[in-house]
């Protein structure tokens, strides 16, 4: 682990981190990619002389102080490298999400005004092009991948290779004038923006500073003692907070290795050959594994599914002891011992988490089946809660004090405070500097003292200080009778299933809760196959009548849990349909980290939202779609609507007057 107590005063920006890298840990692994099927590596004194001849081609280009440099690709050493070079020229990086469509991205290249454009390939100079006759600043395209790119007119586009090359010729030129961009970063200058998901409107810029960025990278660095020999697979998308923490920031500070795979399609297998140490992923990637893990059990021999369930009896209760340091008699060690040989070795390995040593999740609640699925495998899985506005993080789990029913403490440097609405609020040194041109944004998030609202509604228990989240403070609302509404608390309940994708439930305001749910074509195909059910399509299945019995049996399961729950009992699903299209970013439903516009699904599908309260047993419904292609088409439905039973509460009427 790196010796943070002789740090100098002066390591107060990304490139000022480089130089260090480059000499303390010249030829320790900095970045790796697979292409072609063969992993090439930069060590860090490689990466050094690679960003600073990016950096010069910047220069030598015409970029100037202070302008804004749109990047938009999958994750490369190449696009990380020009994203620290832009900073080098004392410009500022603007990290795109890839899969936007053309109207996302004019939004985002005309609000912060980039001048020049790195795209990773064909594709996305395309969407550029598109959208440059809307968005007259864009100046340069400059274009990572070369292929396809040969008889485009390139009298404002460059492939990167002829930018670096451009720039080592220039080196003599123009390397005073860069040294001289160097020095003058420092902790207060921009070190990235990036744009929120924009679940309630258009998406925010946040300023992030080097201070930001850099004392939240060092303090949560050492709070899970990451160290130089880490390794890290970036495959999350480069416009995500989470990714610049973790692939520039941390990846900075401590030395580590940022590795890429060769595509999403052989994320899975490269994940497996690097074996990262430390790992994040979003509920959803963690509960995908687990649900491909169980088809293949339910597929599976007798003795094999034997040995699985008997080892992993085993480990639901043994290992997450072993991973607290709590005692676990001699015993039981060596059937987890056995169970380590048989399952949960080979399980790790084949997930390709066998040297995780460091791994979280955030986002979204995760079931605590799930959870602790992972940790009885010996993986160190927490949670955490953070948001774009805190450089990531504002809570985080200790190791000892795992959970799955809360997002841990503060983490160090941050303080929480909880208002009397029950929002959250917490003050941090990675609390963002602004909204980029919206001050009234700004006031109304940041207070003069720093103190940032997150817009999530939560307490601190009493005795363990530990923070949990129930839902978006402005969903938090209340049924006509009084009780409380909030959403998302049922919402994750619903998703804990295999079979349930996704879910929106509606209420507020109402006599009863209502939902629309996504089921995961996944496991419901697998169901499917295995019983013999033929079926031509997603919308087909979804109106199965098993499937609706199916979905109907863990609404109900649900609602018994909810009516535990004195505070919360009123948010019982009474009736639901099973929607007949997966919801898309593309068609605005989800935002591109993939959470749910509630109000824009409540608007867009209003007739079956009035459907689930007016009393119908079904609906025709006709619905417009965006293709992968960008092209629009319509799919008409009709989708069953089903009662769900639900469990009285005594003292519900008393408790709402």
């Amino acid at each position: 682990m790196p010796d943070t107590t002789s740090q100098t005063a002066d390591l107060t920006s990304i490139p000022a981190l480089l130089a260090r890298n480059a000499v303390r840990y010249a030829d320790r692994p900095a970045y790796r990619e697979k292409e072609f099927g063969i992993w090439q590596t930069w060590t860090w004194a490689d990466a050094a002389k690679e960003i600073r001849a990016i950096a010069l081609g910047l220069v030598n280009l015409g970029v100037k102080r202070g302008d804004y440099i749109a990047v938009i690709g999958r994750n490369r050493p190449a696009h990380y490298m020009a994203m620290v070079a832009a900073q080098m020229a004392g410009a500022i990086p603007v990290p795109l999400y890839q899969d936007a469509v053309a109207e996302e991205m004019t939004y985002v290249l005309d609000h912060c005004g980039a001048r020049f454009v790195l795209c990773g390939d064909q594709e996305q100079v395309d969407k550029v092009i598109e959208v440059r006759a809307s968005v007259a600043h864009i100046e340069h395209v400059i274009y990572n991948d070369k292929r396809g790119m040969r008889k485009y007119d390139h009298s404002h586009m460059n492939a990167l290779e002829d930018i670096k090359a451009e720039g080592r010729a220039a080196e003599q030129r123009l390397a005073a004038e860069l040294d001289a961009r160097i020095a003058e970063l420092g902790y207060d200058n921009t070190c990235v923006m990036l744009y929120t998901s924009g679940t309630t409107g258009r998406p925010k810029g946040v300023v992030l500073s080097n201070r930001n960025i850099i004392e939240a990278s060092k303090s949560s660095s050492e709070f899970d003692h990451l160290r130089e020999s880490d390794e890290v697979l970036a495959y999350l998308p480069m416009a995500w907070v989470g990714d610049f923490i973790f692939s520039i920031g941390q990846a900075y500070w401590t030395g580590f290795c940022v590795n890429c795979p060769e595509s999403p399609e052989t994320m899975m297998t490269d994940l497996r050959e690097i074996g990262p140490t430390y790992y994040f992923a979003p509920p959803r990637v963690f509960e995908t594994q687990l649900t491909n893990v169980m088809i293949r059990m339910e597929d599976a021999g007798r003795l094999k599914k034997w040995l699985f369930d008997t080892f992993m009896d085993v480990a639901r209760k043994v290992g997450p002891r072993l991973l607290d340091a709590k005692p676990v008699g001699a015993m039981d060690r060596f059937k987890y011992w056995l169970g380590n040989i048989f399952v949960y070795g080979p399980l790790k390995n084949t997930l390709g988490f066998s040297r995780v040593r460091v791994g979280y999740t955030a986002g979204e609640a995760i079931g605590p089946e799930i959870f602790d699925f992972y940790r009885s495998l010996g993986i160190n899985l927490k949670q955490l809660y953070g948001q774009t506005e805190a450089s990531v993080f504002v809570t985080a789990q200790p190791d000892g004090e795992v959970r799955a029913d809360t997002v841990g403490v503060p983490s160090p440097g941050v303080e929480i405070r909880i208002d009397e609405n029950g929002e959250v609020h917490y003050r941090s040194p990675g609390a963002f500097v602004e909204y980029y041109k919206n001050p009234e944004s700004t006031a109304s998030t940041k207070d003069s003292e720093g103190w940032v609202a997150t817009g999530d509604a939560g307490f601190i228990e009493e005795g363990t200080g530990h923070l949990r989240i129930i839902d978006r403070a402005k969903d938090v609302a209340k049924l006509s009778d009084g009780r409380m509404f909030a959403p998302k608390y049922v919402e994750n309940k619903l998703k804990f299933y295999p079979n349930i994708l996704e879910a929106v439930v509606f209420g507020a305001g109402r006599d009863r809760c209502c939902a629309f749910v996504n089921i995961d074509l996944t496991a419901v195909g697998n169901w499917a196959e295995r019983n013999n059910i033929a079926y031509a399509s997603y919308q087909e299945l979804a109106q199965h009548p098993e499937v609706l019995n199916t979905v109907q049996g863990h609404i109900e399961e649900v609602n018994r849990s909810v009516a535990e729950d004195p505070m919360l009992s009123g948010c019982q699903i009474h009736r639901f349909m099973i929607l007949h299209k997966e919801l898309d970013a593309d068609d605005g439903e989800l935002t591109r980290t993939g959470k749910v516009r509630r109000a824009v699904i409540g608007e867009k599908f209003k007739d079956l939202v009035d459907a689930l309260y007016d009393g119908s047993n079904e609906i025709y419904t006709e619905t417009e779609v965006t293709y992968e292609d960008g092209r629009k088409g319509k799919i008409t439905a009709t989708l069953m609507i089903r009662d769900a039973a639900v469990v009285p509460v005594a003292g519900q009427k008393m408790a709402a007057e």
